[in-house]
């Protein structure tokens, strides 16, 4: 029997959905289970939408181009113009989800021991792309006793090495929620141009921004255009994850040719994906502002009902529509399992993704939790009270 690769044996699963088959189970079982544990919007997918899908008349549904419907990157282009980014059409690669933009940017940029600064908790597919790259992801702690800010610059340059190419955020930032501000913007700039670097920014959240300080993209930074390598996606503001469409944004020419590549090689995004995105840019101003208000009103209730449960502690999130809480308990993982698996509540239970998942290094975010507040507040209060009684009859509580 052939041995399968060392890759997929290090590769980790996602803290995200390796409890799924736990959840299906439980339903087996007619156990209600509020989905705490990823971001999938319960939010309507805006009519325009729906009406582009249903409005499709083909004879045949034929590939794109391999960077994307040029209709389409045009229209994102005079969408990011509305946030003072700059680009233009040329500048954009579609891709088949923000995922992809970020595999193909690791892919096109990283050789096979080349490292990269990334603060956190993080996005857990960052290390899942980087082993595929094989590359190597070095962590830098944020602490939830201040919020996750950004760690102090001077923990980044300690960690510079001449494998290092690059530094990676996520603004606002999934799994914690916080919203980088100018001055830790300006210090990530000044380290990315004193050391050449490249600097990734995931930014498929910008229209989540609660408390009033102003979203600034990487593109915002003056005098490093050519090095930032900027990750979007339709799936959160659209409500739209299940279409596949994100997009990679680049002002370098070098950096854009390596990309095609993989794009060439993966042949084409999703047409019907990329059809429907673009009637989405053309959503009402409306639909926006409806949603932003939905998540500011969650927000507030899930992180006072949370604070509110003893030996919780969730810090007010910024941005994007989770939290990282810390719970009294031994064990994250154990847990988030023991609520599936053993737990009910007048047959109802809870699921959240694991914060260990959200850390490289091992034994860290042990007593913490990613909460997504993607449920409407009287299902929220459903599933905070359920959390609160669970909390009182784990075995493994610390309280």
């Amino acid at each position: 029997m052939p041995q399968t690769s060392n890759r997929g044996l290090v590769m980790p699963q996602s803290p995200i959905r390796k409890l799924v088959p736990l959840a299906d189970k439980a339903k087996e079982r007619g156990i209600k289970v509020y989905h705490l544990n990823i971001g999938q919007p319960d939010l309507k997918t805006p009519k325009i939408a729906l009406d582009a899908l249903k409005k499709i008349d083909r004879e045949i549904l034929e590939y794109s181009p391999s960077d994307g419907i040029k209709s389409l990157k045009i229209k994102l282009a005079e969408y990011y113009h509305k946030f003072n980014i700059e680009v233009t059409a040329d500048d954009i690669i579609i891709t088949c989800g923000g995922s992809e933009a970020v595999n193909f940017a690791f892919m096109a940029c990283l050789d096979p021991g080349d490292e990269i600064i990334v603060p956190e908790p993080a996005y857990a597919n960052y290390t899942a792309f980087a082993i595929a790259a094989g590359a190597t992801i070095k962590p830098i702690l944020s602490s939830i006793e201040e919020g996750f800010a950004l760690p102090h610059i001077e923990k980044f340059e300690e960690m510079i090495t001449p494998r290092t190419k690059g530094i990676l955020i996520c603004n606002p930032n999934n799994p914690t929620g916080y919203l980088y501000n100018q001055k830790e913007m300006n210090k990530i700039r000044d380290l990315v141009k004193k050391y050449d670097l490249f600097l990734f920014s995931d930014e498929v959240y910008r229209e989540f921004c609660y408390t009033g300080a102003p979203y600034i993209s990487a593109f915002h930074l003056k005098g490093i255009e050519e090095n930032v390598i900027l990750f979007d996606s339709v799936s959160k503001r659209y409500s739209e994850c299940g279409i596949r469409v994100g997009a990679l944004v680049s002002k370098n020419a070098e950096v854009r040719k390596n990309v095609m590549k993989f794009c060439q090689a993966r042949l084409s995004p999703p047409l019907i994906g990329q059809i429907i995105a673009e009637a989405s840019m053309d959503t009402p101003e409306e639909y926006m502002l409806e949603m932003y208000n939905e998540y500011v009103e969650r927000r507030k209730y899930l992180i006072d009902g949370l604070n509110r449960i003893p030996g919780v502690y969730s810090p007010i999130p910024m941005g994007a529509f989770y939290t990282v809480a810390r719970l009294p308990i031994d064990d994250s993982d154990k847990f988030c399992a023991w609520l599936l698996n053993e737990f009910s509540y007048e047959g109802q239970t809870v699921m959240m993704a694991p914060a260990s998942g959200f850390y490289t290094g091992h034994d860290v975010g042990k007593d913490e939790v990613r909460v997504a507040y993607v449920l409407e507040k009287e299902e929220l209060a459903k599933a905070l009270f359920v959390l609160k009684k669970a909390l009182e009859v784990y075995p493994g509580r610390t309280l």
